[in-house]
Protein backbone atom coordinates (compact mmCIF):
# COMPACT_ATOMS: atom_id res chain seq x y z
CA UNK A 1 0.00 0.00 0.00
CA UNK A 2 1.48 3.55 -1.20
CA UNK A 3 2.26 6.31 1.24
CA UNK A 4 -1.50 8.44 1.11
CA UNK A 5 -0.20 10.82 3.07
CA UNK A 6 3.05 11.50 0.82
CA UNK A 7 3.36 15.38 -0.59
CA UNK A 8 5.16 15.51 -3.88
CA UNK A 9 7.50 18.04 -4.89
CA UNK A 10 7.80 17.43 -7.95
CA UNK A 11 5.50 15.20 -10.60
CA UNK A 12 8.22 12.92 -11.63
CA UNK A 13 9.83 11.81 -8.44
CA UNK A 14 8.01 8.70 -6.74
CA UNK A 15 7.85 8.97 -3.05
CA UNK A 16 9.91 6.80 -1.26
CA UNK A 17 11.80 5.95 2.17
CA UNK A 18 15.85 4.73 2.60
CA UNK A 19 16.10 1.46 4.95
CA UNK A 20 19.47 0.33 4.71
CA UNK A 21 20.61 0.33 0.96
CA UNK A 22 17.14 0.30 0.21
CA UNK A 23 14.60 2.80 -1.51
CA UNK A 24 10.87 1.73 -0.46
CA UNK A 25 8.57 3.00 -1.97
CA UNK A 26 5.15 0.61 -1.23
CA UNK A 27 4.67 -1.85 1.41
CA UNK A 28 2.45 -4.89 1.58
CA UNK A 29 1.47 -6.46 4.35
CA UNK A 30 0.59 -10.58 4.12
CA UNK A 31 -2.21 -12.26 5.55
CA UNK A 32 -0.40 -14.14 8.01
CA UNK A 33 1.44 -11.02 9.16
CA UNK A 34 -1.95 -9.04 9.84
CA UNK A 35 -2.81 -12.44 11.69
CA UNK A 36 0.32 -12.16 13.79
CA UNK A 37 -0.34 -8.26 14.22
CA UNK A 38 -3.35 -9.16 15.96
CA UNK A 39 -1.82 -11.76 17.86
CA UNK A 40 1.17 -10.19 19.12
CA UNK A 41 0.85 -6.47 18.48
CA UNK A 42 -1.92 -4.99 18.84
CA UNK A 43 -5.94 -5.71 19.43
CA UNK A 44 -7.43 -2.36 18.01
CA UNK A 45 -6.03 -1.12 15.05
CA UNK A 46 -5.75 -4.34 13.04
CA UNK A 47 -6.85 -3.50 9.36
CA UNK A 48 -4.07 -3.16 6.56
CA UNK A 49 -4.38 0.41 6.20
CA UNK A 50 -3.66 0.81 9.97
CA UNK A 51 -0.67 -0.99 10.11
CA UNK A 52 0.83 0.44 6.86
CA UNK A 53 0.18 3.61 8.29
CA UNK A 54 1.90 2.86 11.28
CA UNK A 55 5.05 1.41 9.48
CA UNK A 56 5.66 4.42 7.12
CA UNK A 57 5.65 6.46 10.39
CA UNK A 58 8.37 4.27 11.79
CA UNK A 59 10.26 4.18 7.87
CA UNK A 60 9.91 8.11 8.13
CA UNK A 61 10.75 8.61 11.30
CA UNK A 62 14.22 5.96 10.80
CA UNK A 63 12.73 3.72 13.53
CA UNK A 64 13.01 0.90 11.82
CA UNK A 65 16.52 -0.92 11.85
CA UNK A 66 18.24 -4.62 10.81
CA UNK A 67 17.85 -6.86 13.59
CA UNK A 68 21.14 -8.23 12.65
CA UNK A 69 23.98 -6.04 11.14
CA UNK A 70 24.64 -8.47 8.14
CA UNK A 71 21.27 -9.87 7.69
CA UNK A 72 18.74 -8.07 5.56
CA UNK A 73 15.50 -10.25 7.05
CA UNK A 74 14.59 -9.81 10.64
CA UNK A 75 13.95 -5.79 11.46
CA UNK A 76 13.50 -4.09 14.86
CA UNK A 77 11.02 -1.48 15.23
CA UNK A 78 11.29 1.40 18.08
CA UNK A 79 14.08 -1.06 19.76
CA UNK A 80 10.92 -3.56 21.04
CA UNK A 81 8.79 -5.27 18.00
CA UNK A 82 10.72 -7.86 15.54
CA UNK A 83 9.14 -8.25 12.22
CA UNK A 84 10.49 -10.28 9.39
CA UNK A 85 10.32 -8.56 5.94
CA UNK A 86 11.46 -9.36 2.03
CA UNK A 87 12.09 -6.85 -0.60
CA UNK A 88 11.15 -7.65 -3.97
CA UNK A 89 11.87 -4.38 -6.95
CA UNK A 90 9.35 -2.28 -8.55
CA UNK A 91 9.16 -3.07 -11.68
CA UNK A 92 9.43 0.10 -14.08
CA UNK A 93 10.04 2.41 -11.27
CA UNK A 94 12.87 3.97 -10.65
CA UNK A 95 13.80 7.53 -8.66
CA UNK A 96 15.04 10.74 -10.32
CA UNK A 97 18.74 9.26 -9.92
CA UNK A 98 17.79 5.85 -12.02
CA UNK A 99 18.03 3.94 -9.71
CA UNK A 100 15.44 1.20 -8.65
CA UNK A 101 12.45 1.43 -5.77
CA UNK A 102 11.80 -1.43 -3.81
CA UNK A 103 8.62 -3.09 -2.12
CA UNK A 104 8.73 -3.99 1.54
CA UNK A 105 6.79 -7.52 1.87
CA UNK A 106 6.28 -8.16 5.65
CA UNK A 107 5.75 -11.28 6.32
CA UNK A 108 5.32 -11.87 9.92
CA UNK A 109 5.34 -10.32 12.71
CA UNK A 110 7.30 -11.95 15.97
CA UNK A 111 6.63 -9.32 19.02
CA UNK A 112 7.52 -7.13 21.36
CA UNK A 113 10.85 -8.33 22.87
CA UNK A 114 9.55 -6.41 26.11
CA UNK A 115 6.98 -9.07 26.21
CA UNK A 116 8.70 -12.00 24.96
CA UNK A 117 12.37 -12.10 26.54
CA UNK A 118 13.20 -15.31 24.00
CA UNK A 119 13.10 -12.60 21.00
CA UNK A 120 16.20 -11.00 22.35
CA UNK A 121 18.85 -13.75 20.70
CA UNK A 122 16.27 -14.95 17.88
CA UNK A 123 19.25 -17.86 17.11
CA UNK A 124 18.64 -19.50 20.01
CA UNK A 125 15.50 -18.77 19.92
CA UNK A 126 14.84 -20.45 16.81
CA UNK A 127 17.02 -23.32 17.56
CA UNK A 128 15.22 -23.67 20.38
CA UNK A 129 11.86 -23.90 18.22
CA UNK A 130 13.04 -26.41 16.08
CA UNK A 131 14.61 -28.99 19.17
CA UNK A 132 10.86 -29.17 20.36
CA UNK A 133 9.20 -29.28 17.48
CA UNK A 134 11.89 -32.26 16.56
CA UNK A 135 11.27 -33.89 20.39
CA UNK A 136 7.32 -33.68 19.50
CA UNK A 137 7.55 -35.61 16.58
CA UNK A 138 9.59 -38.10 18.21
CA UNK A 139 7.28 -38.16 21.03
CA UNK A 140 4.44 -38.50 18.73
CA UNK A 141 6.39 -41.33 16.77
CA UNK A 142 6.81 -43.53 19.42
CA UNK A 143 3.05 -43.67 20.65
CA UNK A 144 2.05 -45.02 17.45
CA UNK A 145 4.70 -47.68 17.08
Amino acid sequence: MRDKMMNRWNTYEPFFVELADKKIADIVITNHARVRWVDRVETEKTGFEDICAFLWDKLKNNKIESYYRNEEDVYLIDDDLVMVAEFALIENEIDIAGNPLHKMIIVTFLGRMSETIELRDLKSYYSWLRHSRRMTLIKNSRKRK
